[in-house]
């Protein structure tokens, strides 16, 4: 006997980044949404906590509030560690299109003040349901999903931001691309007296003792300072690193760690909760993006950037793209062929918006990759101020539009000219 069932003008799986700025754009423009989740907020995700200007730009565009005064801790800039005993720092740019800061928070915050906003919005929010299936009509189409639970939510259109697990997409067909890169992200908090840094850092060089002597480790790592009393200290590496998929990852930052200085309490004595590993699609490592009323969208699609591991600003982003779409393909008349076709823009949209971008960084990511040739390019690269600040704008993928100035010029160039990925 098929369970209950509930209908939606849209219905989005995963409360996420991705999910709920799609359901607050959706809800926004008076679509009815329903948002599952399968866990219940507050709940932990494996992440850096750290947001780049990128991000602080959509979180704006939802109407969040991101002053410190509401909890929200802003950083400077980054402080780059790699090849040289003292650091390197690389503030903002200040831009046109971005702001000249970035912000931390944890993600079990984080993610349930986004879920907040769509729910302020509009959006039915429904915790914890698991989604198994899409629901399939005669023609093949997706008109809904099935739950772990037996119910049915039904809508002209889905979109799955079920992080990447990817399990709604899996279920409809939509298979990993292998010739796509793929990352791991390693991290644990520590309790130290570098929280209250307004600087985001970064390390390009690993080394597992005396720096420049002793063994480079693959990859790269972070310390994000949360204003609490803790820092988010982690590594990431990817497939192109010696190694990978068969490294032991916590001891790999275990080995790391115990070679920063003993002061900054990266130790086991102070580690708060467990070490967490998640994987890092990058890429558009998953296609189609839209296909027969299902879109895609933030890591359920691999949009994490391959520059620099960055994903939530992409799932904002491409959540606010998928919602302004459907939106568009409301507006026609779902089911015709007009409405398709503003449905079918969406991973052209994308394209255009990262396709050149993500291929420059597959390229990256096989330079950091291996650890002797990150080294040569921070050794010779970085220590050019005009060559570490076209880096910095590159990795994180700020420039203006319309540009301002040099940099602008190099990186949309760049990105325009690289066949899409």
């Amino acid at each position: 006997m098929p369970g209950p069932v509930e209908s939606a003008d849209v219905i989005v799986v995963g409360a996420g980044p991705a999910g709920s700025a799609a359901a607050v754009h959706l809800a926004g423009a008076g679509l009815d949404v329903l948002l599952l989740e399968k866990a219940v907020f507050p709940r932990e995700k494996v992440c850096g906590d750290g947001l780049t200007p990128r991000a602080v730009r959509e979180l704006a565009g939802l109407g969040l509030d991101t002053r410190p005064e509401a909890g929200w801790r802003h950083n400077l800039g980054l402080r780059i560690w790699a090849g040289r005993p003292y650091p390197y720092l690389m503030p903002w740019p200040v831009l046109a299109d971005f702001p000249a800061y970035g912000l931390v928070r944890r993600r079990a915050d984080f993610d349930a003040l986004l879920a907040d906003r769509a729910v302020q919005a509009g959006a039915r929010l429904v915790q914890p349901v698991t989604v198994t299936a899409p629901v399939l009509n005669r023609a093949g189409r997706v008109v809904g999903v099935q739950t772990k639970a037996g119910t049915q939510y039904h809508a002209p259109v889905t979109l799955a931001c079920d992080g990447n697990s990817a399990r709604l997409a899996i279920a409809a067909g939509r298979d990993r691309r292998l010739d796509r890169p793929l990352g791991v992200a390693v991290r644990a908090y520590y309790a130290s007296p570098r929280a209250d840094d307004l600087w985001l850092e970064s390390w390009l060089e690993l080394w597992d003792g005396p720096p420049g002597r002793s063994h480079l480790l693959p990859g790269y790592g972070w310390s994000f300072p949360l204003g609490d009393g803790c820092c988010n200290v982690g590594l990431g590496l990817t497939d192109s690193s010696t190694g990978f998929g068969r490294v032991d990852y916590r001891d790999l930052l275990r080995r790391w760690l115990d070679t920063t200085p003993p002061e900054w309490g990266f130790r086991e004595a102070n580690r708060q909760g467990r070490i967490g590993s998640a994987a890092l699609p990058m890429g558009f490592n998953r296609r189609p993006l839209y296909r027969d009323g299902l879109l895609l969208a933030g890591d359920a699609a691999g949009l994490v950037n391959p520059f620099n591991g960055e994903g939530v600003s992409y799932a904002l982003e491409s959540g606010r793209y998928a919602a302004e779409q459907i939106v568009q393909a409301r507006s026609r008349g779902l089911g015709c062929g007009a409405a398709e076709r503003a449905l079918q823009a969406y991973p052209v949209r994308l394209g255009r918006a990262w396709g050149g971008y993500f291929r420059l960084g597959a390229v990256f990511g096989h330079i950091i990759g291996h650890p002797r040739v990150m080294r040569l390019a921070t050794r010779y690269g970085l220590p050019v101020p005009a060559v570490r600040q076209l880096v910095h704008r590159l990795l994180a993928n700020l420039s203006d539009q319309s540009p301002r100035d040099v940099y602008d010029v190099v990186v949309n160039t760049l990105s325009r000219l690289t066949p899409s990925a």
